[in-house]
């Protein structure tokens, strides 16, 4: 069983890493793929260009063997489309593999705005990482229609069936974002305990982030 991890990871911080490690844990991944976007369609374009992004993700999951960058949507042109990363994935692993796409409740909540939505759970599953306190998020009536559908509570499922079904995991995440990273760093105050310190090392000497 395969995890996807997408993002534009600008930067990769410990709360990434400590989700990853959460679900690697619980959920006994053979192994997490880290897909960094490289145009990411419902997002702002990065400062940093995806090399960067990607050459950063490669530093900090590289003490780790389970994990594994996934640089395919930085070879393709146009938008990174998440139907398109994963028919290229079942066109390489084959249809028997699990794959489970990781996601945040805040991001599925809005899957419906994905390009080509529906088609994802042919291909994948959804695991649905959310904070014990947080509030649920609305859905719109298709997308809640869909997920009360394909909701499971074994995570057995995902290890037995190639796509199909969302699973929901409460995970303790750790309070950090990208853009409370990239702020800190533009204003040249301290990120010790937000980033791998290999991660630091590479931005002050590729001077990212206004450092």
């Amino acid at each position: 069983m395969i995890g996807l991890f997408g993002g534009t990871f600008n930067p990769i911080h410990n709360g990434h890493l400590h989700v990853a490690a959460s679900l690697l844990e619980r959920l006994h991944f053979d192994e997490i793929r880290f897909i960094p976007s490289a145009t990411p369609p419902l997002k702002n374009m990065p400062q940093v260009t995806a090399n960067e992004r990607a050459k950063m993700l490669a530093i900090a999951i590289k003490d780790t063997p389970q994990y594994m960058l996934d640089t395919r949507e930085l070879q393709r042109s146009g938008k990174s489309y998440t139907i398109d990363t994963l028919t290229s994935l079942r066109r390489e692993l084959g249809e028997n593999v699990s794959l489970c796409w990781l996601i945040g409740m805040d991001a599925f909540s809005q899957l419906d705005q994905w390009h080509r939505w529906p088609e994802l759970f042919d291909l994948a599953h959804f695991v649905i990482v959310e904070r014990p306190l947080d509030t649920q998020p609305a859905m719109s009536a298709n997308l809640q229609q869909v997920f009360s559908q394909r909701i499971t509570n074994n995570a057995e499922d995902l290890h037995t069936h190639p796509c199909g079904y969302c699973l929901k995991l409460e995970i303790d995440a750790l309070a950090i974002s990208s853009t409370t990273v990239r702020h800190r760093l533009a204003s040249s105050l301290p990120v010790d305990n937000m980033l791998p310190g290999s991660v630091i090392d590479y931005i002050q000497q590729q001077h990212l982030y206004g450092v």
